[in-house]
């Protein structure tokens, strides 16, 4: 029977005209036959948003719901809470005014949490309801602060011999631009992991050249220069610093090496993936910043749209067959299978996973890492996971046949499979595995949808600006006179809130094909990639351009961040 609550939710609903009486009955039938909630059938039928919920358990329970997606609250109002409790209750801080804390809550009638906001705050605590994806969202975005407010608390605590940071990372750093006057190595390279964790970069580049010795720093999935100046005598001995602390060797520098090490700032754990490749200059060094503190969103926050969402949630909780996630590295592919997972994690599923590497520790799923030098490839892996009754299986990647082969023959016998393939669009995705050896009748019987995304920066909603389309916009849009009447375009100029960049976040532009009968026909046929996608189109699928070209006109998204990743050629098919 359902929960108490979630009946309460229901006639709620009824009664406000939301969903019908009817479908509240059919949702708890569903929900004595299948053990799943109510409000997971609810969001999956698609009879009611996730915001109609909250509002409706809002009412329940008499304290007000706030759509915290509409708010930009100042970076000095958030920082009051401290980002591990914030993160950890997914409790945000909206307003600081006359001695009374706002904030918006997932579990806004939990006064131990409630009790602990109002001794670190010192003051008035007032409790909204909110959804914790959003909450979590919206703190993800003040990350850069948090990161900022942390680094610059680090270095106010040193004294004149560095020794307050040397106790908590070992470093006797003074000053962030300082390289100059600190001329050891060491210093050196923890000034740089300073900077890129102010910076709140995703990867740290060291490159050598004829002459000098460049630091950059990918932010928001754009490579820019640090400003650092450093000698490229210092090279070597940099590499070498970086090589110790990632337990490499250091007398190997013809062959590319990789390793990791990490650091712990006032118990937030922070991974640094270490590859090192040899150039005609040297070894160039690339650091990956893996902040372990970071918490899934789930699939409502990640930036799908309605449409893309509803199609994915229904192929997510079917019983068996393959989802393929397509795209380059740095896509979020990774983000979005595991808050996938998340959205079908319970005690009652054996999910396991095979990756290389693992990069998100979760709670309730068992994790695998791959090891190819030591014979433990991800067939390998596969073939011993099916021995141990899993229910959900997810795949790092499909490299091979074999990998392809033994996700179909697990597909096929009652799994649900979720995978990751490098492919530019999800109709490739189907003649990926075509060319991999894998007969098309299988693929056909076994693929339930293929998913191509992008990550794209968005415009800050606390400076956006707009302006009107000049006639080269309009071009580039490829849009008609009708539709380009009166257009307005958006783009930051640049605040507090953004770091001066006009850009905070970033947000998917996807393409999600469903293997329909019109699809498994053209896929039986050994059709090519355009032939898939047209049949596809011809049955409601949106391509990646579409999606991006909703989010400009939306002013979400800026024209040049859209064409950066899309071919305006795709939107004429």
């Amino acid at each position: 029977m359902p929960e108490r609550g979630d009946q309460q939710i229901l006639d709620l609903l009824v009664a406000q005209k939301k969903i019908s009486a009817k479908d509240a009955e059919e949702v708890r039938l569903e929900q004595q036959g299948s053990g799943a909630t109510v409000r997971s059938i609810l969001m999956m039928r698609g009879l009611t948003s996730e915001e109609d919920l909250l509002r409706a358990r809002a009412d329940i329970i008499g304290i007000p719901f706030q759509n915290i997606d509409e708010l930009s609250p100042e970076p000095e109002v958030v920082l009051v809470i401290p980002e591990t409790l914030a993160l950890e209750k997914a409790v945000i801080a909206i307003s600081n005014e006359n001695g009374v804390v706002q904030v918006v809550m997932e579990s806004p009638t939990d006064v131990l949490v409630q009790d602990e906001i109002r001794r670190i705050v010192e003051c008035e605590v007032k409790t909204m309801l909110g959804s914790r994806g959003a909450i979590i969202k919206k703190l993800n975005e003040y990350h850069d602060h948090y990161k900022a407010h942390m680094v610059d608390r680090l270095l106010k605590s040193v004294s004149d011999q560095g020794r307050g940071l040397t106790k908590k990372l070992g470093l006797e750093i003074k000053n962030l631009d300082d390289v100059a006057e600190q001329d050891t190595v060491i210093k050196t390279v923890n000034l740089c992991l300073l900077q890129g964790l102010m910076r709140r970069a995703s990867d740290i580049h060291i490159i050598p050249s004829s002459k000098k010795l460049r630091v950059l720093y990918r932010i928001d999935g754009r490579l820019q220069d640090s400003g650092q100046n450093l000698s490229r005598e210092m090279h070597q001995a940099i590499v070498n610093r970086i090589k110790i602390i990632s337990d490499l060797d250091i007398s190997e520098k013809r062959m590319p090496q990789d390793s990791s090490f990490h650091i712990t700032i006032e118990g937030r754990e922070i991974d640094f993936r270490v590859a090192t490749t040899p150039t005609t200059h040297g070894e160039k060094v690339v650091i990956r910043v893996l902040d372990k503190g970071a918490i899934m969103l789930g699939l409502d926050h990640l930036g799908f749209s309605q449409d893309n969402l509803t199609i994915l949630r229904r192929h997510v909780v079917r019983p068996h067959g393959i989802i393929l996630i397509s795209g380059p590295t740095g896509c979020g592919k990774t983000t979005t299978l595991y808050s996938a997972l998340q959205s079908i994690n319970s005690d009652e599923k054996n999910i396991t996973t095979v990756e290389d590497p693992v990069e998100y520790d979760i709670d309730g799923i068992t994790q695998i890492q791959a090891h190819a030098d030591i014979g433990l490839t991800f067939s390998s892996v596969l073939r011993s996971i099916l021995r141990q009754d899993p229910d959900v299986i997810l795949i790092g990647e499909i490299r091979d046949t074999e990998t392809a082969e033994i996700a179909i023959r697990a597909s096929l016998t009652g799994h649900l499979v979720f995978a990751t393939v490098h492919t530019n669009d999800a109709a490739s995705a189907v003649t990926r595995l075509v060319d991999m050896g894998i007969e098309p009748f299988l693929i056909a019987s076994s693929l339930r949808c293929t998913v191509s995304q992008r990550l794209v920066r968005m415009v800050c909603q606390n400076c956006v600006k707009e302006y009107a389309a000049d006639k080269e916009a309009i071009q580039r849009l490829k849009l008609s006179a009708a539709a380009a009447k009166g257009l307005k375009l958006a783009s930051g100029v640049g605040c507090n809130y953004c770091f001066g960049t006009g850009y905070k976040g970033r947000t998917v532009l996807s393409e999600v094909l469903t293997v329909n009968d019109a699809v498994r026909s053209m896929i039986t046929q050994r059709a090519t990639s355009v032939e898939i996608e047209r049949a596809a189109r011809q049955t409601g699928m949106k391509n990646m351009y579409e999606d991006g070209l909703e989010k400009v006109l939306a002013g979400q998204v800026t024209l040049e961040e859209l064409l950066a990743v899309c071919e305006s050629e795709d939107a004429e098919e």
